[in-house]
């Protein structure tokens, strides 16, 4: 399969997962009583499905904590307990589309800034008035789908 199908497929279905998570795991706090728990118990399942991914694929990675690897390129780990940490804690008090609509304004805001300065070692690409336009219709869509709640 073509990449220009594989990766945008593979990449809506895990767009398409972040809701469900948000909505399995913040049910999940609800019923235990206990976002931290939920949000344990994701990470220990998530952790065994990346493990046994690993051996099967790749086998154990010795170099996985080099000395020539940026401490700062391991903080991906705490940015991901702090988005499923919170999702877990907002979705059932602010609902999962309003919860998941500032979530993805959040991604666009930093997709467009790593981008446009090449942060972190991704791809430079400058903000053109196409791509402007293009976030600026993205965030007013965002927006009509948020409910307030007044």
């Amino acid at each position: 399969m073509p990449s220009s199908i594989l990766y945008p497929s593979l990449m809506l279905i895990a767009g398409i997962g972040i809701p469900v998570m948000a909505t399995l795991n913040s049910g999940l706090g609800v019923k235990l009583g206990s976002s931290a728990l939920a949000t344990t118990i994701l990470f220990f399942v998530g952790l065994t499905i990346s493990i046994i991914y690993l051996f099967k694929t790749e086998g154990f990675q010795v170099a996985g904590f080099h000395k020539d690897i940026s401490w700062h390129l391991y903080l991906g780990g705490i940015l991901v307990a702090f988005y499923v940490l919170s999702v877990t804690w907002v979705s059932p008090k602010y609902g999962v589309g309003n919860t998941i609509s500032f979530v993805l304004l959040g991604q666009l805001f930093a997709m467009a800034t790593i981008d446009h300065f090449g942060l972190f070692g991704a791809q430079q690409t400058s903000l053109d008035p196409k791509r402007i336009i293009g976030f600026i219709l993205m965030i007013t869509g965002i927006l009509l789908v948020v409910k307030r709640n007044s």
